[in-house]
């Protein structure tokens, strides 16, 4: 029995240990990735700007957001909207290359739990969604 609470106490230990730490770290963040596409800067923006049809060739992005700015075929960029654990912009701007264009992602984001917060920072990364979304859209363009 003492082993069951010793472990229940360390999980509640762990768990305040790494929200506290969410708390000390700043809920606001910028981190931006860049990959180049062998398509011209058209294609990409067709393919990035159609919201309706990311579960189709992005399965991992379940996050509801609006449109903010549309520059075609340069620029767009889109903010989180309703009740989620994390809020902000990505900004995707395209610009041509030798080889066709090249995608910068920005996010400028906000992760409103400090557990998340924590695990963001130190296990996954800022920029782990963003290298998703590029590989996706890689592998969408057959790059």
């Amino acid at each position: 029995m003492k082993w069951i609470l010793w472990i229940a106490g360390s999980l509640i230990a762990v768990g305040g240990i790494v929200a506290l730490i969410g708390y000390l770290l700043p809920a606001n963040h910028e981190a931006s990735r860049s990959a180049e596409f062998n398509k011209p800067p058209e294609t990409v923006y067709a393919l990035i700007s159609d919201l309706k049809n990311y579960s189709a060739w992005w399965p991992e992005n379940e996050v509801n957001v609006e449109v903010v700015e549309s520059v075609p075929p340069t620029r767009f960029v889109t903010r989180i909207v309703g009740e989620t654990a994390f809020g902000g912009t990505w900004t995707m701007e395209i610009v041509p290359s030798s080889t066709g264009s090249r995608l910068t992602i920005t996010e400028r984001g906000e992760i409103y739990n400090p557990i998340f917060r924590t695990l963001a920072r130190f296990v996954f990364g800022h920029t782990s969604t963003m290298e998703s979304c590029l590989t996706a859209v890689r592998k969408k363009l057959g790059d």
